[in-house]
């Protein structure tokens, strides 16, 4: 059973610095030696001013860097954030002054290693420096989300997905909800956090996750070695039953969690928490997300002179994008997830990977840049 404390809590440093390192040095805290590298990963969305709850606050990043260095860590704070650019973000954040004279690396999320998060996804480009750390640390921040519901602890971790791979997910799984809460539970278990706080001092409802939500203030703050617990915690204090949101459905479907949670401390369930309506899974208009998904991003094209209908594509196929004919398959470009299991299961080589011209010029044209 994970146990999550909750904490009433300000952003006065004096008492803030005393409960993130009460969290930190728990019995479920991180084991942090000498020279042991610690990344912190905080929720870096965007360049915005503390006080618009976009991002986690810049003295819990100060806390939870000064637990490590204490414990003398080498100490990194990094993610790529979705919008703007990562120095304009430090600056507005709050994070240079704050942070001012500690001996960290700080720096965007830039190299990848090909990552195998399990079916259907196969292998995912994730952030270098999150899987070779020691210890990653998760800072994640209360805040609703358009797409997903809740932002939270394991949805943090998509951050470790760099750039415009982000997009490229977001347009891959296209529609399917539940296809993309089980990404990003997929990605979190493959970085695999030692801690995660979730800075719901000052948290966000509404429209989040950007400056489009509405602040406020809960006072809170609330940690666990498990995320999923955590996340579940978040969920019953909002007023929100857990099997809603689809990152704890999909970590229950996949095992890696089973709902059993202790809390350390009191739960004072909101009942006038403000959700948002939820949208569309692709990232900007939903008629351009459409025109990337069958014009610009790779996609499995089917060869129909050499497919014998022998049905184990569409068998497979976990999003149901394959119908057939007698004349052969075709692909729904807006539910495949381009997880390519039908190119790995068809036996007579009859469905291949290709990116459409206009992909193929789009790439061409940024690589010359």
């Amino acid at each position: 059973m994970s146990t999550v404390h909750i904490r009433q809590a300000t952003y006065n440093y004096q008492v803030l610095r005393p409960i993130v390192f009460e969290m930190l040095g728990s019995g479920e805290g991180p084991t942090i030696d000498i020279g042991t590298r610690v990344l912190i990963k905080p929720n870096f969305l965007a360049p915005a001013a503390p006080d618009q709850a976009v991002t986690t606050h810049p003295l819990i990043v100060k806390a939870a860097t000064e637990f490590a260095l204490e414990k003398g860590a080498r100490v990194q704070i990094s993610d790529s954030p979705a919008m703007g650019s990562f120095s304009k973000l430090w600056k507005k954040g709050g994070y240079e002054e704050v942070l001012k004279g500690l001996d960290v690396t700080v720096s965007p999320f830039e190299k990848t290693i090909a990552v195998d998060v399990g079916e259907p996804f196969g292998s995912i480009d994730i952030a270098k420096d999150a899987m070779e750390a020691d210890v990653v640390i998760n800072l994640a921040k209360l805040k609703t989300h358009t797409q997903m519901m809740l932002t939270l602890g394991v949805k943090n971790l998509f951050g470790c997905i760099v750039g415009l791979k982000k997009p490229e997910w977001h347009m891959r799984t296209g529609v399917d909800r539940q296809m993309f809460g089980r990404l990003i539970v997929s990605i979190f278990e493959a970085v695999g956090p030692a801690y995660t706080i979730m800075d719901g001092i000052l948290a966000m409802e509404g429209q989040g996750p950007g400056k489009s939500g509405t602040p406020r203030e809960l006072g809170l703050l609330m940690g666990g070695k498990n995320a999923h617990a955590v996340d579940h915690v978040v969920c019953l204090q909002v007023g929100l039953d857990p099997d809603t949101l689809e990152t704890q459905r999909s970590a229950r479907a996949l095992g890696v969690y089973d709902g059993s949670v202790h809390i350390n401390g009191d739960l004072n369930i909101l009942d006038d928490f403000q959700f948002p309506e939820l949208g569309s899974l692709t990232m900007g208009p939903e008629f351009l997300g459409r025109f990337m998904r069958k014009f610009v991003i790779q996609q499995p094209v089917p060869d129909n002179k050499a497919c014998k209908l022998c049905g184990e594509c569409w068998k497979y196929c976990p999003a149901q994008a394959i119908s057939y004919t007698d004349r052969g398959i075709t692909i729904n470009t807006d539910t495949c997830i381009r997880c390519y299991c039908c190119i790995e299961v068809c036996p007579h080589a009859a469905i291949r990977a290709k990116k459409p011209l206009a992909g193929s010029v789009l790439t061409w044209l940024t690589k010359k840049r």
